[in-house]
Formats: structure tokens, C-alpha cells, sequence
């Protein structure tokens, strides 16, 4: 059986009966529902007061003037971009305007990413770019749902040569990033399906991004 087919039998089931496959799909659909919401427990009481510690650390950075770099590949590079917006354009929080705060997306720069992949390396993409621009009150975000991306090890071991922050996001085990001394906070989804792995990360750096905002009330603010 394919992955497909195992994600979705219902497309399989070889049935014209309508009312079947709408069950087949209440059912994978709830299933599903299920698997994440567990999975979010999971990570809530496993990692609910380092989250929360890291947002106080984090939200430290940005008072002394520090910036945001958040870093992944494919489906982890739109991630990133999304969690860096949220810092930029956050919006409206507990009914207040939250401050935007500096964040940078690694992977957006396509002149940037191309440059280095063609003429070093994927492994420097962004190791490069922190070694450029990364300092010691600031924050270095890499996400990756095997933890096996060998850009984002160069990376963080980069941020933390450079007194940076560093938090990871992994699924499955946590893979080679789990072995690395160079994360300051590592959270893992601890899943092998990617979708839910993904799902969960997203709850992950929601929260961190919401407690960092919350936690910036309390923190005075200084120019770099």
C-alpha cells in the first residue's frame, strides 16, 4: 500500500456508494484530528515550561536589541517565513497591537539562497548568511522535520559560535540535531508521519511567538 493510499483508503475503496465513502472520510478525517491533538498534548506536557522559558529568553534578545533569524527547507522554509512575519506583523494581542519585531526568513532571498547552493553549497545557505549578519543577541530559529538537514547543523552551529540563541524544531526522534550541543532549546514532535510532525511545529512556534509578545510588556526595550 502506498503512503497515499494508506493516508487516504477511501479513494480506494472501490465503492459507488456515497453515504460509504462520506463515512470513510467523517472517519480518516477524525482520525486524523485525533492523531494531532495527541501529539499536541504530548509536546505540552513534555515541553511546556521550556517553551515558556524559551519566550522569556527570546523575548530578552529582542529587548537588547536582537533580531529574529529563522531558517528550514521546503515545507520548513515556508514555516520559517511564517513565523517571521508573525514577529514583523503581529498584530492585534490580548486586544492590544503587539510591536513588530525584526525577523528574517533565511530561505526568501532567492538571489541569495541560489548564490551560495551554486557556487559553495546547500550545506552553507545558511550558515553563510549567519556568519554575515548573526550577533550576540540574536536569535537563530531552524526548523526541520527528520532534525537530519545538514544546513541547518552547519547553521546552528554557526549561531551558537556567535553567542545567538538557538531553538530547533524536529520531529521523529529529533535526529542529528538531537546529538547537537549547539541548540539551546529543542522541541520534537515526536512523530514519523510528516503532516502531523508539521501540524504540531506549527502549534510549537505559534505559542513561543504569542508567550515572546506577552513577555515583551515586561522587558524594556533598547536600540541595537
Amino acid at each position: 500500500m502506498s503512503e497515499f493510499e494508506n493516508l487516504y483508503p477511501f479513494l480506494y475503496a472501490g465503492t459507488s456508494d456515497l453515504s460509504a465513502v462520506l463515512e470513510q472520510v467523517r472517519a480518516s478525517t477524525v482520525a486524523k484530528a485525533e492523531e494531532i491533538l495527541e501529539l499536541r498534548r504530548t509536546v505540552c506536557a513534555r515541553d511546556g515550561a521550556r517553551i515558556a522559558e524559551c519566550a522569556r529568553q527570546t523575548a530578552a534578545r529582542f529587548g537588547a536589541g536582537g533580531r529574529l533569524f529563522a531558517f528550514g527547507n521546503g515545507g520548513s522554509a515556508t514555516d520559517a517565513q511564517q513565523l517571521a512575519t508573525l514577529f514583523l506583523n503581529p498584530g492585534p494581542v490580548d486586544g492590544r497591537d503587539a510591536p513588530p519585531l525584526p525577523a528574517f526568513g533565511l530561505a526568501n532571498d532567492t538571489s541569495v539562497v541560489t548564490a551560495l547552493c551554486n557556487d559553495i553549497g546547500v550545506e552553507v545557505v545558511f550558515a553563510r548568511q549567519l556568519a554575515a549578519f548573526g550577533g550576540p543577541n540574536d536569535i537563530a530559529v531552524g526548523l526541520s522535520t527528520s532534525g537530519n538537514s545538514g544546513n541547518l547543523l552547519r547553521a546552528f552551529d554557526e549561531a551558537s559560535r556567535r553567542g545567538m540563541l538557538t531553538i530547533g524544531l524536529a520531529g521523529y526522534d529529533g535526529g542529528k540535531m538531537a546529538e547537537l550541543d549547539s541548540i539551546d532549546y529543542l522541541f520534537v514532535a515526536p512523530s514519523s508521519s510528516v503532516h502531523r510532525i508539521q501540524e504540531a511545529q506549527t502549534t510549537i512556534y505559534q505559542v513561543l511567538w504569542e508567550l515572546t509578545i506577552k513577555e515583551m510588556a515586561h522587558v524594556p526595550r533598547h536600540t541595537r
